[in-house]
This record gives C-alpha cells, sequence and structure tokens, in this order.
C-alpha cells in the first residue's frame, strides 16, 4: 500500500530501505538521498520517521516479518519486481535475518547484500558467537547456557549477573539473587520458547567495531566508544565517539574473518574495569543505532555497501577522523538524562556545542519534528513508572 510520494530524486538507481521508523535508517536514507539516488522506505509500521525526511522517495508498510515471514518475503518479491530495485538494504534485525533466509529466493529480482544464512545463523545466536570467540581466543564474559530445569548449573556464579535471550530480541534482565535467577530465566524461557543465556555482568565502557565485509575480506571498518546510553544501565548510544583501538580492530577483524562475512556487521566490546581488557558481547549482524557518527567520521557505510554491491568491488576505507563526537538529542540522549537527571549539565553543554554533531537538519527538519513528538509521548508513557524509566532491566548491585 502506498502511503505517500515525496520529492523524487533525479537518478535512475533505486533502492528499498526497510524499517524506517529507527533513526539509523533515518541516516541511511540522508546517506544515499545525498548522493542522488532514489530511495523508497518500508516499515511493519504505518508511522514512519525516516518517511518524513526529503531524501525518501515514497514510503510503503508491509507485512510485520516477526508475525509472518513468509507473507514478507512474498511481498518483498512483488514489490521488488514491480518496482525493479536496484537493491533493498535491511536495517533492522528480523527484516535482516529473514531476508538472508531467504536470499536465493530473491536474488533474482534484486540485490540483497547480507551474509548468507549459514554465517548469519552463528553471528545472530548470542551461544554460538560467544562459543566461536573462545576458539579465537577473544575474551569473552563467563557464559552459561541454560537448559530447562537446569537452572542451578548458574547458581554458584557471582552476582549480578544477566539473564539474556540467545538472539537479539533485546531482553534482558540484570539479577542479583538466585531466586531473581530463576524468576527471570523462566519468563525469558516462557516468552522466547529456548533456555537463555546467563552472563557475568561486565563493568565498563562501551565499544563497538563496525565493518564492512565483501565474501570474506574488509572493506572499511570503524570504531566507537560511548559517552552516554540508554537504558542507563547498558543500551544503545546517545551520545558515542570516534576512536581507534587496534586491540578492538583485531578482534573484530578475527571473528568476522572466522564467519568469512559479506556485508555490514557490528561487534559489540565492553572494556573491563577489572583488567582492562575488551570482552565481546555480541555481534549485531546489521546497520547499528549509531550509523550517523561513522558517517559523520568519513566512513559512509550505506553508500560503500551500494558501491560494492552494484560495482563488485570497492576501494577500502580504514581511516576515519578520530575523536568527533555525535549526540542524538531527541528522544535517545532526552531519555538518559530523564533516567539520570545529573547528567543535564552534560546534555546542555552538549547540545549547544556546535563541534559535537547532530542528527538534526535544517535541510531536512521534517524527521526531527517527528522525534520531538516521539519524545514527547515516550516521556509521558516511561515518567508514569520512573522506576522502569530508569531500571527497565533491573538494577545491577552497586551500580
Amino acid at each position: 500500500m502506498k502511503l505517500k510520494s515525496l520529492g523524487a530524486v533525479k537518478n535512475t538507481r533505486r533502492v528499498f530501505l526497510t524499517d524506517a521508523n529507527y533513526k539509523h535508517t533515518l541516516a541511511a536514507i540522508r546517506s544515499l538521498g545525498q548522493k542522488g539516488l532514489k530511495v523508497d522506505v518500508g516499515s511493519a509500521s504505518p508511522l514512519q520517521i525516516g518517511a518524513f525526511s526529503k531524501y525518501a522517495n515514497r514510503a510503503l508498510t508491509y507485512p510485520d516479518p516477526k508475525l509472518s515471514r513468509e507473507r514478507f518475503v512474498e511481498f518483498v518479491l512483488k514489490m521488488c519486481t514491480r518496482n525493479k530495485y536496484d537493491m533493498i538494504i535491511p536495517i533492522g534485525y528480523t527484516s535482516t535475518v529473514t531476508l538472508s533466509m531467504f536470499k536465493e529466493k530473491l536474488e533474482h529480482v534484486v540485490k540483497i547484500p547480507v551474509a548468507d544464512y549459514e554465517q548469519m545463523k552463528v553471528a545472530a545466536c548470542k551461544d554460538r558467537t560467544i562459543t566461536l570467540a573462545k576458539k579465537l581466543g577473544i575474551p569473552t564474559p563467563n557464559t552459561i547456557r541454560l537448559e530447562e530445569n537446569d537452572i542451578n548449573r548458574a547458581k554458584t556464579l557471582r552476582y549480578p549477573l544477566v539473564v539474556k535471550g540467545i538472539t537479539e530480541s533485546g531482553r534482558l534482565y540484570y539479577v542479583t539473587s538466585p531466586e531473581e535467577l530463576t524468576e527471570k530465566s523462566s519468563v525469558l524461557f516462557k516468552i522466547e520458547g529456548k533456555s537463555p543465556l546467563i552472563q557475568e555482568y561486565i563493568r565498563g565502557e562501551g565499544f563497538g567495531f563496525f565493518a564492512l565485509f565483501n565474501h570474506g575480506e574488509p572493506r572499511a571498518m570503524f570504531m566507537h566508544r560511548r559517552i552516554r546510553e540508554y537504558p542507563i544501565t547498558g543500551g544503545p548510544s546517545t551520545v558515542a565517539e570516534s576512536v581507534y583501538e587496534p586491540k578492538l580492530g583485531e578482534y573484530g577483524l578475527k571473528i568476522l574473518d572466522a564467519l568469512n562475512w559479506h556485508g555490514v556487521a557490528m561487534v559489540e566490546f565492553k572494556r573491563d574495569t577489572r583488567d582492562n581488557e575488551f570482552k565481546l558481547m555480541e555481534i549485531n549482524t546489521k546497520f547499528w543505532g549509531s550509523l550517523d557518527l561513522a558517517i559523520a567520521s568519513g566512513v559512509n557505510f550505506p553508500y560503500l555497501l551500494y558501491r560494492m554491491a552494484i560495482e563488485g568491488d570497492i576501494k577500502p576505507v580504514f581511516s576515519y577522523k578520530v575523536g568527533l563526537r555525535f549526540m542524538w538529542p531527541f528522544p535517545d540522549d532526552f531519555l538518559h538524562v530523564l533516567a539520570n537527571p545529573s547528567a543535564f549539565p552534560e546534555f546542555a553543554k552538549d547540545l549547544a556545542d556546535k563541534s559535537i554533531k547532530k542528527n538534526v537538519l535544517l535541510s531536512d527538519l521534517m524527521p526531527n519534528v517527528m522525534l520531538l513528538f516521539k519524545t514527547f509521548v515516550l516521556g509521558l508513557y516511561k515518567l508514569r513508572n520512573y522506576t522502569q524509566l530508569r531500571y527497565p532491566h533491573g538494577i545491577p548491585k552497586g551500580i
């Protein structure tokens, strides 16, 4: 169903981006649109922030792949056959994994620059990722994969612990007692139908290694550290800074090389305060929330991915501006401040600092107007339960 048609770009090259309600989809829309590509977008939700960008040609609503992968794939097949897109670029986790799973069925009508499903299954499963990292000598948190009714295996671990689903569902809990461990593990098992992972809680800064691979060969890379995040106990960046850490790059390249990766990926780490060592958390098999920062630092991942898929290969991009900070004020950093009011002075300072880049474009302001509206609605909703706002996953002991 066509929702709207915006200003078309004078270019025969045409791409489709999924998950137009995400902030990093907006970054990709702007990136590709500014390069002269005609960008169509879509989402399972009719409210699509990215669709309000002047760089979005039109917006579609598609079947939710979380509810029916088959209906989503059939929609994509018909849409790409009719509109003759050069490429479909998935942004969200579910759309990325689904298009990887059905890539062979779709590749005869559209390019899909994602990893093959065999590699995707390893990278998208936290349990298999941790196992691979250990084999490669990459440090990881102490981790146990629970089987049903086997909760006693984890009761000897030191608290606090993290109980998380094995796929990128976003569901995790911090637990500080055997009783909480039993309760939250049971909750996750009932929700996901799979045994959760139990990990030690790693205190320290969050880091990300980002890369573009061409059938096992690295073609672009970037690194950042989180300055602020939401939730405040660990979550997506609300302010981040570009960095270069040789050991981080070594670990990130090693695991993606072992996977013979293709397309983009983020390898997430924490630098453990106990030994100053990077510990691998997980692999995000898709574009990441802090994509704006990479683009602003000189690594235009969406356009590089596009060129790589169309041209077959590109010249590697391994250098970028280090020390650049990027802020996502609304709703991301605003939610951080609501949860942690002591951060307001830094929020206000960074908001006024012109050297800190933001995802607010005066030349493409409508998406940011919609984000302000989203901030207002989210803020009112979350303030109804302040404990949930501040600690949505629970409180790690001693934080």
